[in-house]
């Protein structure tokens, strides 16, 4: 089992060490973070994050059997008068652990705090068309695809699309029902 644990600055080392590539570091962090990721980047990430009225919550992913850092995952975008966030920055970062369904209790334990603390009425998120781990994953977790970004991001010579999947409320009550 997993638990979320908001991120702290002793946190910042093993995601710095987790970004290996600049590809890698735009998947996870979008245009915000520059390559290599550096503890002011953290840091300016953490500025406004984390507090009772923050629009942002971020979170370390904890194995609750070693305690170890397995992820990291925000919720962004955090608007009380639309009852609606986004989903960010979505890692599972400790390689061993992979593919073993970590990204979807990831997913269900956001989406609580989304829809059970919250009261949100719509969460959303963007994932690149090629990542098909990763919308198997969201649509395992209840996410409908809305909509292809096509040609969204610049990356080098080429261009990444990408598709934006949502949640709403009633269809997360119904996933969790019993």
């Amino acid at each position: 089992m997993i638990k979320l644990r908001f991120f702290e600055r002793s946190d910042f080392q093993q995601l710095i060490n987790w970004i290996e590539t600049p590809e890698f570091l735009l998947q996870w962090g979008g245009p915000n973070f520059s390559f290599p990721l550096t503890e002011q980047q953290l840091e300016n990430y953490l500025k406004d994050a984390n507090t009772d009225n923050s629009p942002v919550l971020v979170y370390s992913v904890i194995e609750e059997e070693t305690g170890y850092i397995i992820g990291h995952i925000s919720l962004g975008n955090i608007d009380k008068n639309n009852k609606s966030a986004r989903i960010g920055k979505v890692l599972v970062g400790d390689k061993n652990v992979r593919g073993k369904g970590i990204g979807l209790r990831m997913m269900k334990e956001i989406l609580k705090v989304s829809f059970d603390e919250l009261n949100l009425h719509r969460v959303s998120l963007g994932v690149f068309d090629f990542n098909a781990s990763a919308i198997a994953c969201y649509e395992k977790a209840g996410f409908l695809k809305e909509g292809l970004l096509r040609d969204s991001r610049k990356i080098g010579d080429e261009y990444w699309s990408l598709w934006e999947m949502s949640i709403l409320e009633n269809e997360w009550k119904e996933i969790n029902k019993g």
